[in-house]
């Protein structure tokens, strides 16, 4: 039997600085594969080449994946800045309005990191440019040295909202993340609820308020080594659960729908 097909957001990419290609870390398809259960088919986000009425007719769920490039600030009423950093218009134009049909739909999709972002400017949020410049605030950024291992390793705690819906799916009120984003939630968007924070108060979890499907989001990157992660495991699997839920035509089915 065919799996049900997750699509994954893909990112606008100069291979040697010069051919245009669309990518996707190989990671978030061993995720979806290898934990949620679903075949992983990379999207490339771009209006020229689909529509958002496609991508909700092909595919049973999405993953918003992290990337180098921001969302636009003009999506979110704030003049462009160079703190605001590089950006991917064709993507801003797919994934802001698939977010909010999705969440009109009740079809699952899963925010990591830019994706988490886009969540919350698709439902009327901002964004701060950079992070680690408020008062107060650490530097989320990825480390600008050393493995993989050690830039994607273990770096801070997120407390999850007491009964809220990631405690209850990772069955501990704080978990140790990653952290390797520079942006960061500055005015939560419509029927956002922010679920977990990071101990210097910025936002690390969320999901939309009485959507009916499944909405969760992370500003790290579960992703790396889902498979084992502790945090990771049960975030993949849940989503692959929600995924299969919608592939056998159940509406609506959401993890939130209880919250």
């Amino acid at each position: 039997m065919t799996r049900p097909k997750v699509g994954i957001i893909g990112n606008s990419y100069l291979i040697n600085d010069q051919y245009p290609a669309h990518a996707g870390g190989t990671m978030n398809s061993e995720a979806v594969a290898e934990v949620a259960g679903c075949m992983p088919l990379l999207v490339p986000s771009d209006p020229r080449f689909l529509s958002v009425d496609e991508l909700l007719e092909t595919f049973d769920g999405f993953l918003l994946t992290g990337g180098r490039p921001n969302v636009h600030p003009h999506e979110y009423g704030e003049v462009e800045t160079d703190a605001h950093g590089a950006f991917d218009r064709a993507r801003d134009a797919i994934v802001l309005p698939l977010v909010r049909a999705c969440v009109d739909r009740g079809q699952p999709f899963l925010g990591i990191c830019r994706g988490f972002q886009e969540v919350n400017v698709a439902m009327g949020g901002t964004l701060y440019p950079e992070i680690r410049d408020l008062p107060g605030r650490m530097n989320h950024r990825m480390p600008p040295d050393g493995t993989l291992e050690e830039k994607f390793a273990l770096r801070h705690v997120v407390k999850m909202t007491e009964g809220g819906v990631f405690h209850r799916l990772f069955g501990a009120p704080e978990v140790m993340t990653n952290t390797l984003h520079g942006q960061g939630i500055k005015a939560p968007g419509s029927r956002i609820v922010i679920d977990g924070l990071a101990e210097d108060g910025t936002p690390e979890a969320i999901f939309v308020k009485d959507a009916p499907g499944f909405t969760l989001s992370v500003q790290w990157h579960p992703e790396w080594d889902a498979a084992n992660d502790p945090v990771s495991r049960p975030l993949f699997s849940a989503f692959g659960d929600a995924v299969r839920s919608w592939a056998r035509g159940e509406r609506p089915g959401g993890l939130q729908k209880s919250a």
